[in-house]
């Protein structure tokens, strides 16, 4: 019953409607209002500001969902260590990536279901970086793909992939001079399609143009670079995307991707996951899997014309 309630003040916290967290949770609005109330009996506390509608938790609700989040994830933990132990790794496995990364998952995923076939993995694709980083603190995914930085501290291990370089990708006659690169000066120039500013690559391509003394004016923006991509193909539009989104789509016919130099620069990308032990045995082979496979060499195959 402890970890029914549990789960319903998590589902709560996080749906912020007591009507979206019962349904979430695949019970009706009152049962998940009569745990949550029986969970503050027990504990002798208020968890919930309660009014006409959802108000938010009390402080001291927002401390134990913090230790629910954690309750539940070592049980999960312990879940799959017992069904690893008796018949090998299976359950669901969860991985959030920035936009930019999503392209390089695949690299990972395809030899980790391969070592095991019991488990199913389901990949989240267009978090922002910081959301990458939340949802592993709440334990909403097992692991994630992004940009790797020193603030990470010591609450996440870190796994290094690659180093993520950037293209300019233009229709066949629109590369400056037809070059075998474009700087990005140059790229400024040209009517762009780019990643939204909210959003860590896109400021890493801030950086860059006002490195090289120039600043963009992008006609489209986009969280997307699938759709980036989409616009650069009706030839209206140049766009700067990471080179591992070749692996994906290579570089498709009529285009063209040169890499942008002036300045030359790269960007740490790898596997985070929690740092806190035991944790999830499915992030845990994900670890080692990626340790072991060398992702950095798989994208130095990618075609740039």
């Amino acid at each position: 019953m402890l970890f029914r309630q549990l789960e319903y003040l998590v589902a709560l916290a996080r749906e912020r409607h007591f009507a979206r967290a019962a349904q979430a949770c695949h019970v009706s609005q009152p049962a998940l209002s009569e745990a949550v109330r029986k969970l503050e009996e027990e504990l002798d506390v208020p968890l919930v500001r309660r009014g006409r509608t959802y108000e938010g938790l009390t402080p001291e609700g927002e401390r134990i969902v913090v230790w629910a989040q954690r309750i539940l994830a070592d049980r999960d933990a312990l879940t799959s260590e017992v069904g690893h132990l008796r018949t090998g790794l299976s359950g669901r496995m969860r991985i959030g990536s920035v936009p930019t990364a999503s392209g390089a998952v695949a690299l990972l995923t395809a030899p980790f279901c391969l070592a095991h076939p019991l488990v199913t993995v389901e990949v989240r694709g267009d978090l922002q970086s910081q959301d990458v980083l939340r949802q592993l603190r709440d334990f909403e995914i097992d692991a994630g793909i992004t940009y790797l930085h020193e603030g990470l501290g010591e609450r996440f291990r870190t796994v290094p992939l690659y180093e993520e370089r950037y293209v300019l990708l233009t229709g066949a006659a629109d590369t400056p001079g037809h070059r075998a690169t474009a700087t990005w000066a140059e790229a400024a120039r040209l009517p762009l399609c780019l990643l939204t500013e909210e959003m860590q690559g896109r400021r890493i391509l801030d950086e860059l143009f006002t490195e090289a003394g120039v600043r963009p004016s992008p006609r489209v923006e986009t969280d997307s670079v699938a759709v980036l991509f989409a616009h650069v193909r009706t030839g209206r539009w140049a766009g700067v995307v990471p080179h591992t989104w070749l692996h994906v789509f290579g570089v498709p016919q009529g285009m063209r991707a040169v890499p942008l130099v002036e300045p030359a620069r790269s960007v740490p990308m790898g596997l985070v996951t929690i740092a806190r032990e035991p944790g999830s045995v499915t992030a845990r082979a994900l670890r080692e899997i990626a340790s072991r496979t060398d992702v950095a060499a798989a994208l130095e195959r990618l075609p740039v014309d």
